[in-house]
């Protein structure tokens, strides 16, 4: 479905943008991939890792602050996969605004540039602490989440779709747990700091998160929420994984972490549906073409989840073993 389209990625030059554009690039033949992100040094090194692919790749310099810039950009686009986020939860909590204004007005910003371009589908990023969220990096993301599903109440008779992903952590990504630990091993750590022996946390590798976005695409009728089956795993076990001989130094949850995180909150197990592989959470406002979630174009059909459902790491029916960690590794 992506070749011969027009593709934007907004904070295109992170893990999962460069992930999904050598994806896209493998599988499908698009007419041009755009990549949007603010940092000129990373699309520089970008495109010259992709450079074989340079009469496709186009790299525009802009944030997603600038509505003027995201509307010429997206001049022609058929497809939007918004990634772009302030994305680390202590820094969110001591520069609150700075957060605001990208992950929360930034979102409406290409919302809007999408709806003026009537670009066909668009995919927001979302992230477990979206769900019931604790810190102020969660209830930004909920808010964007809020605002994408909303979104679809503008398209009137026009064929756009705003439809959102959430899951958790992505192993190996830049600023998670397993690149810091590993980094720290190297260099010769005598010990490895845990937060709390209890926490717990959602893993997805970065290519299961692109294929379940890919295939979201195909799937989405706009204002669904997509929650991928995943598991979960100790953060004491990830640790073990990783150093078996290193003992840990208990440092306590930093500023707005959670012991656990959560992908469907118990709040919304009235509007969750049981997938074979996801979850889906439907929109809690009526849209003015109604519309049934219950049944994917796959033709899978999606079962309510008991009252006071939650997908909760620590309750989560799979963990992972370390030998399965090092095996994803």
């Amino acid at each position: 479905m992506f070749s011969n389209k027009n593709i934007l990625i907004t904070g295109g030059t992170g893990s999962f943008g460069k992930k999904f554009a050598k994806t896209i690039l493998e599988r499908f033949k698009p007419n041009k991939l755009i990549i949007y992100s603010r940092d000129e040094l990373k699309q520089y090194e970008m495109a010259q890792e992709f450079s074989k692919n340079s009469k496709v790749m186009r790299f525009f310099i802009g944030d997603v602050r600038d509505l003027d810039r995201l509307r010429k950009a997206m001049q022609g686009v058929d497809f939007v996969i918004h990634a772009a986020a302030l994305k680390h939860v202590p820094i969110a909590e001591y520069n609150p605004m700075e957060c605001i204004k990208t992950n929360i007005l930034g979102a409406q910003n290409v919302i809007d540039a999408c709806l003026e371009n009537q670009v066909s589908k668009i995919i927001a990023l979302s992230t477990d602490k979206a769900a019931s969220p604790l810190n102020l990096y969660g209830a930004t993301k909920l808010a964007s989440d809020k605002l994408f599903v909303a979104a679809n109440n503008l398209v009137g008779d026009k064929k756009i779709a705003f439809s959102v992903v959430r899951y958790g952590n992505v192993i190996c990504s830049r600023g998670s747990v397993i690149p810091y630990f590993q980094k720290l091993i190297k260099n010769g750590a005598k010990s490895l700091p845990i937060t709390d022996t209890q926490m717990t946390r959602f893993l997805i590798t970065l290519n299961q998160g692109v294929e379940f976005v890919i295939k979201n695409f195909a799937l989405m009728q706009g204002g669904e929420i997509f929650i991928p089956k995943i598991p979960s795993m100790r953060i004491t076990d990830l640790a073990h994984a990783l150093a078996p001989k290193l003992p840990h130094e208990i440092i306590g949850i930093r500023a707005g972490e959670k012991l656990h995180e959560i992908m469907c909150p118990a709040g919304d197990s009235h509007l969750t549906l049981d997938f074979e592989n996801y979850y889906l959470i439907k929109p809690s406002i009526v849209f003015s073409a109604k519309k049934d979630y219950s049944k994917n174009n796959l033709g899978e059909i999606g079962k309510k989840v008991v009252q006071d459902f939650e997908y909760s790491s620590g309750t989560n029916t799979h963990f992972l073993k370390e030998k399965e960690l090092l095996d994803l590794l």
